[in-house]
């Protein structure tokens, strides 16, 4: 413990000298060094070749790893539509709201952009259930589903609920309609503390918590970042949520070892890179995050959790061939 505490202390609050100290070590030695050298090496070295700004925080096995301006706000973009569904769930915890409470879709409430599903299907008047709004928002991104989520949890309401839960610096930006909202900001640190009170169970009940990671963890969530080289059984073991706009580019979740339990937790935001039009997988930062995530994602398979950390059974990935 005492070494990762020096080791915590070396990358400090401001991280300059501890990233020069990364950035210097070579290949070879940050690979036979420990998991959480490792992960630092790798970030360091991926996030300097990318270029642009990055503000991060992650943790490996509990303790901290990566603190490269953390507490800087910085723009959410979809990232934040973990926090906008922690509000409504809350609201089904508290029997406000039902999963399978049904949700008007009209065509003006429809974003026809190229993020999603609503945007695509050309038939409205119908509607959905809040459980398909929520799987929707969470994997596809589906931007129509940020304005279905407002109908029952307006923005007012989203920051309340996050702020109660400790993360006043993780809110939505309210527009004139109330049920409308833009993304907002919240910071590093937040993000990546809410991702922890997640899987430590006290975000949401139990079975929210298993709702809501269920959908991270699926094949259908984001595949273009962190999870971009890995099977199917390795991304099943990775919960993660990405957001795009501008030149921004961000991605935050949790990796489970092979008994399920929680063992890197990371919330990565970069932005300033080149290619800004370029939001597939060859932008610099996504192909920076690919390289971190397989590297991270084997650096930390030899650790274990702590024994208080729970287990959450991890999905197994069955396709179909219609029928």
């Amino acid at each position: 413990m005492a070494e990762l505490v020096n080791r915590r202390t070396m990358i400090g609050i401001g991280g300059a000298v501890a990233a020069t100290a990364m950035l210097n070590a070579t290949p070879a030695t940050a690979a036979e060094d420990s998991p959480d050298r490792r992960v630092r090496w790798v970030y360091g070295s991926q996030s300097r070749r990318a270029g642009g700004t990055w503000n991060s925080y992650l943790t490996v096995a509990g303790e901290t790893a990566i603190e490269d301006k953390a507490d800087e706000l910085v723009e959410a973009y979809s990232v934040n539509k973990v926090a906008v569904a922690t509000a409504v769930l809350d609201k089904v915890d508290r029997g406000l709201l039902k999963l399978d409470q049904r949700l008007e879709v009209t065509d003006e409430i429809v974003i026809h952009d190229d993020d999603g599903i609503f945007g695509l299907d050309g038939a409205y008047p119908s509607s959905v259930t809040i459980g398909h709004a929520l799987a929707m928002l969470l994997t596809v991104s589906d931007n129509t589903s940020v304005r279905l989520c407002g109908l029952v949890c307006p923005s007012a309401e989203i920051n309340e609920i996050l702020a109660a839960k400790g993360f006043p610096k993780t809110q939505v930006k309210p527009v004139a309609n109330p049920n409308r909202f833009y993304l907002g900001k919240t910071t590093p640190r937040e993000m990546h503390d809410l991702l922890k009170a997640l899987v430590g169970g006290t975000l949401l009940s139990a079975a929210s918590t298993a709702y809501l990671l269920k959908i991270l963890r699926s094949p259908v969530a984001f595949t273009d970042g962190i999870r971009r080289t890995m099977s199917s059984a390795e991304r099943a073991r990775v919960a993660t949520k990405a957001g795009w706009f501008a030149d921004g580019r961000n991605e935050a979740g949790i990796m489970f070892d092979a008994a399920g339990k929680p063992v890197l937790i990371y919330s990565i935001f970069a932005h300033g890179q080149a290619d800004a039009d370029n939001f597939g997988a060859t932008h610099p930062a996504l192909e920076a995050r690919a390289v971190m995530g397989r590297a991270f994602f084997d650096a930390v398979q030899r650790l274990s959790p702590p024994s208080t950390a729970r287990a959450f059974t991890t999905p197994e990935y069955r396709p179909s061939n219609g029928g």
